[in-house]
């Protein structure tokens, strides 16, 4: 099993209420590909300026999900992320084995047993 971690930001001119339906595209999407995403998983930030401009915005909505698959093909879901108006930008990767034991979506790994000599 692996842990990502996907951050998407959506346009800061739709509404707040706006962002959820390209969202619960987004997690259907990743449902239809196997993912289970935990709704607890997905952190919703309110509207932030950004540091400097994305395609001419100033400003948008960040939304970062926390996930565990395995054998997961994204090629197709970030294409889908890329061809959709209401996203500016986003970000899938995969995490460390010992981050994602941290944040508690894997089990952390066992300490290595010594070998007699």
């Amino acid at each position: 099993m692996r842990a990502y971690e996907l951050m998407i930001i959506y346009r800061g001119d739709l509404a707040e209420d706006e962002v959820e339906e390209p969202l619960g595209r987004a997690v259907s999407s990743l449902a239809s590909l196997g993912v289970q995403v935990d709704s607890d998983r997905i952190n919703r930030w309110p509207k932030r300026r950004f540091a400097y401009e994305i395609d001419h915005r100033s400003e948008g909505y960040y939304v970062v999900i926390e996930f565990v698959c395995s054998g997961v093909d994204f090629s197709g879901f970030e294409r889908s992320l890329r061809l959709n108006d209401a996203v500016v930008r986003h970000k899938l990767i995969r995490l460390p084995d010992s981050e994602a034991a941290r944040r508690g979506l894997l089990e952390p790994a066992p300490d290595p047993v010594p070998a007699d000599a």
